[in-house]
This record gives C-alpha cells, sequence and structure tokens, in this order.
C-alpha cells in the first residue's frame, strides 16, 4: 500500500531502476516509431506477446506496441499508487474509454454505474451511450440498489469534479460486489489518495493535471492490476490511443516534484477556502474540512491525507463578471498547473452535463472552481478580493 511514508523518494526514484544500466542519469527519450527485427521468428513472437497485453516482450517492434520511456512513467505511477501496473494513454478521456472498453465491451457487461457528479468528459462519454453502455446515475449510496447482472463497471470521482464531495471509496466498492470500481483520482493525486488501498480496482488520472504539473503535456493513465493491465494495454494497441514518448518523459519528470507541488498548492488553497467564507460576496465555499459536517463518513483523515489544492464557491454576484475582472488569475479550464486557474463549471467544463443533472448532483449555476498554484496567496488574494466586490 502506499502512503505518505516515503513518497518524496518514490516520486523522485520511480521508474528510473533501468539507467544505471543504460549509464545515464537523465532518463532518454525513445523518439523510434519501429524497431529492427534481425530474428523475425522472435520478433513474430513479442509482437503476439504485445497483442496479448503483455507488459514485457524481447522486442518493441513498433511504437504502438510499447514505448520504454513510456512504460518508465507507468511503472513510476504504479509505485506511487502501490498497484502492480499502470497503463498510459494519450489523454484522460483515452483512459476513461479504454476502462469501459475492457471491463463492460470485452466482458459482454454493457452497464454502468455512475456516482455524480464527475468530470464532464466522463459523464458526457456516458450519456452519450457511444461506446454501446447504458448508464445508471445515482448517489454514493444507492450503487448496490443500482447494480444488475450486466454491471460492468462502478464509476466515481472523489474529491469530485467540480463541487469536491468526498465518497467513502471501500464503502462504494463494498456495495458494488464482484463489479470493479473505477475511481478518479485526479484531483488528489497519489500523494492524498491510494483509492486501490481501499479497493478499487482502477484508479485513473488525467495526468495532464497534477501529474505533468505544468500545463504543458496532455496524457492520461491507469493504475490497477496485472491481470487488468493487460485488456488496457490490448484496447491501447487497438485504438491507437497511445501516449507519445516526449508526453511520457514529461509526466515521468513531473512525478519528480509531485509531492512538494501538492502540499505547497494546498497551503495556498486552505488559505483562500478561509478567507472566501469569510468574505461578504461569497455564498458557500466547498473545500474538504472547511465544514466537518459535509463529511458524514470520516473520508478526510481515513482515505483523504489532505484537503488539496482545488476549491469552489458560489459568490453573490455575477460569476462571469468576477471571472472577467480578475487579472493575476487565469480564465481556462483544467487544473493542477503551477499557476492558479478558475472556470465556471457551468458554462464549460460541465455545459453537457446539462442544467437539471447538475442541480441534482450538487453543481449549482453560479459555482467557480479555481485550482490554487504556486504564487504568493496574498497576490492571489488580492485578485480575488477585488474581482469580487467588483461583481
Amino acid at each position: 500500500m502506499s502512503s505518505l511514508d516515503g513518497m518524496r523518494t518514490r516520486a523522485v526514484h520511480g521508474g528510473r531502476q533501468d539507467l544505471g544500466d543504460l549509464g545515464v542519469h537523465a532518463p532518454p527519450i525513445d523518439l523510434s516509431t519501429t524497431y529492427p527485427i534481425p530474428d523475425h521468428a522472435l520478433g513474430g513472437e513479442a509482437l503476439g506477446a504485445w497483442a496479448e497485453g503483455a507488459a514485457d516482450a524481447a522486442s518493441p517492434v513498433y511504437a504502438r506496441l510499447h514505448n520504454p520511456t513510456v512504460a518508465r512513467f507507468e511503472r513510476a505511477l504504479a509505485e506511487l499508487e502501490g498497484t502492480d501496473d499502470s497503463v498510459a494513454f494519450a489523454s484522460g478521456m483515452a483512459a476513461v474509454t479504454a476502462v469501459v472498453q475492457a471491463a463492460c465491451l470485452m466482458a459482454d457487461k454493457r452497464h454502468v454505474v455512475a456516482v455524480r457528479p464527475l468530470y464532464g468528459g466522463t459523464d458526457h462519454l456516458l450519456v452519450t451511450g457511444l461506446l454501446g453502455t447504458e448508464t445508471s446515475y445515482v448517489r454514493a449510496d444507492e450503487v448496490a440498489s443500482a447494480v444488475r447482472p450486466d454491471t460492468g463497471l462502478v464509476v466515481l470521482e472523489t474529491p469530485a469534479n467540480p463541487n469536491l464531495d468526498l465518497v467513502d471509496i471501500a464503502g462504494v466498492v463494498r456495495q458494488a460486489g464482484d463489479v470493479p470500481v473505477l475511481v478518479d483520482n485526479t484531483f488528489a493525486t497519489p500523494v492524498l489518495q491510494n483509492p486501490a488501498a481501499h479497493g478499487a480496482a482502477y484508479v485513473l488520472h488525467s495526468g495532464t493535471k497534477y501529474l505533468g504539473g505544468h500545463g504543458d503535456v496532455l496524457g492520461g493513465v491507469v493504475a490497477c492490476a496485472a491481470r487488468l493491465a493487460a485488456p488496457l494495454r490490448q484496447v491501447r494497441i487497438l485504438t491507437g490511443a497511445v501516449l507519445h514518448p516526449l508526453g511520457g518523459y514529461l509526466l515521468h519528470r513531473g512525478l519528480a516534484t509531485l509531492p512538494l507541488r501538492v502540499e505547497a498548492a494546498q497551503r495556498t488553497a486552505a488559505e483562500l477556502a478561509a478567507r472566501l467564507e469569510a468574505h461578504p460576496a461569497v455564498l458557500r465555499v466547498r473545500y474538504p474540512g472547511l465544514n466537518r459536517e459535509e463529511d458524514v463518513r470520516g473520508v478526510l483523515g481515513a482515505q483523504l491525507r489532505g484537503t488539496g489544492a482545488m476549491l469552489a464557491f458560489e459568490p453573490a454576484g455575477d460569476p462571469n463578471i468576477v471571472v472577467g475582472k480578475l487579472g493575476l488569475i487565469t480564465p481556462a479550464v483544467s487544473l493542477g498547473s503551477v499557476d492558479t486557474l478558475i472556470e465556471h463549471p457551468a458554462a464549460l467544463t460541465h455545459r453537457l452535463v446539462g442544467p437539471e443533472a447538475r442541480q441534482a448532483s450538487g453543481v449549482p449555476e453560479s459555482l467557480l472552481r479555481l485550482s490554487a498554484g504556486l504564487e504568493d496567496v496574498d497576490d492571489l488574494w488580492s485578485d480575488l478580493d477585488q474581482a469580487l466586490r467588483a461583481a
């Protein structure tokens, strides 16, 4: 099981075990699209192994099948999440899609149970039925009643995007029974939460966010047991949803500073949440630990090791005016970067979820989501305060 013990060490050294044999200090970026195969019989055996979802083979053969740079990142992320393995993809949405395909379509179980709120892209994917699945949306305490014989997957996110709802992962896993549970761990990161330790089968990250950490790389990754990783690799090979080697390098490099960035941004977020709660132009603030009565199952502390760097709040004035008046804080979707970002979920990330579904899952129309960065907290507060007063 992963924990805070040794987290910084694992973040720095994870996935680098082969560098000594290579005689290098920094992980190399392998940009090859194809690899020499002098013995075609052995090459064919390697290709067959990759097609079966193997984690290793005698030759990479072709970049869609395997890439050493991406594999280092995968090993490092698995170490941080405390799982056997992880499988990286071209984006977080490619990763979500692969899990649904592997858990539902390949198992011929086409029903999904989802706990709202979720990231808007995930929610929209499940609503459309694009993958041939049917989805039942429930509250966290209603999972057991929604599971059917043809249920292939339960999906949840905690802390939830965008309102920071906390969900007891072990409680949902118990309700799910034999059905695998996917937990989106993007907001918490492995620094603050390890869903696999609480029974989750799949641990999802949009690597674009905190893992990369600098707003310059797109990628997704799923940490899981080896037996679940093999079908995910098969899906990745067949669909071509591969992570580019440069993306793998940048995500791997981002892991080294992940604990430091999360800890620093968390301090800022906690301070901003406290100041926003006392501000006369703010109706409500959503931040783990701020209102203990919202954490009825005691998730914070037992499951979630910290309050995190994400917060949400409802201004008394027009949220669009608040965003428009900001000067230092960047109005943009995404999160987890070194700079502070703010966005209006009803207008952007969760626009396609629909107003009724948003309201039912605790996402009011005026809610603003803020990702705290690494700036000086007083500079951020000055910007927020003047924008709130102007609105």
